[in-house]
């Protein structure tokens, strides 16, 4: 590998281009190639921030031998199987969250990933926001201790489209995405595996084939709980808010702003190099690759979440 990193990105939606503006502040990294289903979108996007080489197929980057490292940022059900291809070509891997929608696919990963010796991560953001890295500062150093979490993930989306109001050419999932980021995140606070959760879903959407509304409670072994409420109709504030409650104090996150319990604003300005959380994750797996180590919120490291996902599923499927 040359001193520069050379990333391939697949996915110039709405988080591919995060990514993209994030990497923009990262010295040492060049996005060389961009994959994206749209072969006309994606040149403008690759135009604007000056990549030379545009496709519609991932096999195209990875057959470039100048490229070090793939991030992908594509639909869901290709996370697992994308992951494996960048690995067996000798890439080291980011896919964004999920790392899977199957159990069986995300422990594939996991062995092929440690017989490579490559990086391979996943997205968990929440890891990285500064907001919740100032807490787990605390929880690390014996200053506080999570007893209960309390959290809403809301959005209102009847219809197929992404953050930037644009079609989707797949269905976005309550369960295997947007849970993800809170399973993980309560049993990193928690510094304790879940060992019990709970899940109830509303009705299923006549068109879209999933829950727009979901209940998730988890236990760690620990003692400590969470609560997580779900949502695609809520025609209200949007996004995931997170209320720590501890031994010592209570804490409310809203993505990189942090405020105590009543309200009054937490400075996490110097929490780390960035208050953008894309690009501290960013950061955080080219880091990983220079140095030759596993990165926080590796694959192998998340991979408890996603099984605490496959039970609720198995419970969810049950109660229909």
């Amino acid at each position: 590998m040359s001193s520069t990193i050379k990333v391939a990105l697949a996915g110039a939606g709405a988080f591919g281009i995060k990514h993209l503006d994030g990497i923009k502040n990262i010295e040492g990294v060049e996005v060389v190639s961009l994959i994206s289903r749209d072969l006309d979108k994606t040149r403008e996007v690759a135009q604007k921030y000056g990549i030379q080489h545009v496709t519609t197929d991932l096999a195209d980057s990875l057959a470039l031998p100048e490229v070090d490292a793939v991030i992908l940022c594509t639909p869901t059900q290709m996370h697992a199987s994308q992951t494996l291809a960048c690995l067996k070509a000798g890439k080291h891997v980011q896919v964004e969250i999920p790392l899977c929608d199957v159990l069986a696919d995300g422990e594939e990963v996991i062995a092929v990933a440690q017989q490579s010796g490559l990086v391979a991560m996943c997205g968990h953001t929440r890891r990285f926001n500064p907001s919740h890295q100032w807490v787990h500062r605390k929880i690390a150093a014996g200053e506080f201790n999570v007893q209960q979490m309390d959290v809403q993930t809301y959005f209102f989306r009847r219809s197929n489209m992404n953050a930037l109001g644009q079609p989707r050419s797949w269905t976005d999932h309550l369960l295997w995405h947007h849970a993800a980021h809170t399973v993980d995140l309560f049993a990193y606070q928690a510094q304790s595996p879940v060992v019990q959760a709970n899940a109830l879903q509303g009705p299923i959407h006549p068109t879209l084939g999933i829950a727009m509304d979901m209940s998730i409670q988890l236990k760690a072994a620990n003692g400590a709980i969470c609560t997580l409420s779900l949502s695609f109709n809520n025609d209200g504030p949007l996004g995931t808010f997170f209320r720590y409650i501890g031994d010592t104090g209570t804490y409310l996150a809203r993505y990189d702003d942090l405020f105590d319990g009543k309200e009054n604003r937490i400075d996490v300005s110097a929490v780390d190099v960035s208050m953008n959380g894309i690009e501290l994750q960013d950061r955080e797996f080219f880091a990983a690759i220079r140095e030759g180590r596993e990165p926080n919120s590796s694959v192998a490291q998340v991979l408890p979440c996603y099984r605490v996902l496959h039970d609720l599923e198995r419970q969810l499927n049950a109660g229909t």
